[in-house]
């Protein structure tokens, strides 16, 4: 696969470049400070996939891909999380938050598709998710609107759960099972009998904890580790 970066911050560059040269099947053509540079790039070079951060000099990252009349397939880089909600209307790829691991990484580069013909088949797909991308949270008197990216666990403490995203929490009547009846399972999985977790937030797994990207620490329960473990690890 053919790839550029856009980032305008140089330690930012050099992860990319890293990460880049460790992936056998990605291909580096060029890296650029800004959005502009890139696009004249773009008029006369054929590319697969494009590393792109949001905050850019001139035109945001986020304006040059809505400019774009045919984009390649994009991965966000960015530091700050709240861009994530209006990155999934792009269908971009992938959002990844700064500072990201390599593992972290290669989950992203694992959901590019090898043939770009098959974009008009995920795009089809994804209109026709879009009603999966979210749930409503009842929380006392309240109904809110919690995008699916955003869990990054949920846990449960008696007669409540508590639904953590990446910006608040969020309490809930619901028991843990309506979660995993509610929730897909090929992303969110019980870990624990009171945790459940979003495995596109895991950082790392050591011994009988899960460390998740936002810092937090999540126990494997004996009973639900080889079917964690065979589902993640597989």
């Amino acid at each position: 696969m053919k790839c550029i970066i856009i980032e305008d911050q140089p330690p930012a560059q050099r992860i990319l470049r890293k990460f880049i040269e460790d992936v056998d099947s990605l291909e580096l053509k060029g890296v650029f400070s800004d959005a502009l540079q890139a696009m004249e790039f773009l008029k006369s070079e054929q590319i697969n996939l494009l590393f792109l951060d949001i905050h850019l000099p001139k035109i945001s990252g986020l304006d040059f891909l809505k400019s774009l009349p045919n984009p390649p397939h994009v991965i966000l880089t960015t530091a700050f999380s709240e861009y994530a909600l209006e990155s999934y209307d792009l269908n971009v790829v992938d959002y990844l938050l700064k500072p990201f691991s390599f593992q972290r990484f290669l989950r992203a580069i694992a959901k590019v598709p090898t043939d770009k013909d098959t974009r008009s088949t995920l795009d089809a797909s994804a209109s026709m998710e879009m009603s999966k991308k979210h749930i409503y949270i009842k929380s006392g008197h309240e109904h809110i609107k919690i995008y699916l990216e955003q869990i990054l666990h949920i846990d449960s403490d008696s007669d409540y759960t508590e639904v953590v995203t990446i910006e608040k929490k969020y309490l809930s009547s619901e028991p843990l099972r309506y979660w995993l009846e509610s929730l897909p399972n090929e992303v969110f999985i019980r870990t624990h009998k009171s945790h459940i977790v979003n495995i596109h937030q895991i950082e790392k797994l050591q011994g009988n904890l899960i460390y998740l990207e936002n810092g937090s620490k999540i126990p494997i329960g004996r009973a639900f580790k080889e079917d964690f473990l065979s589902r993640v690890l597989k």
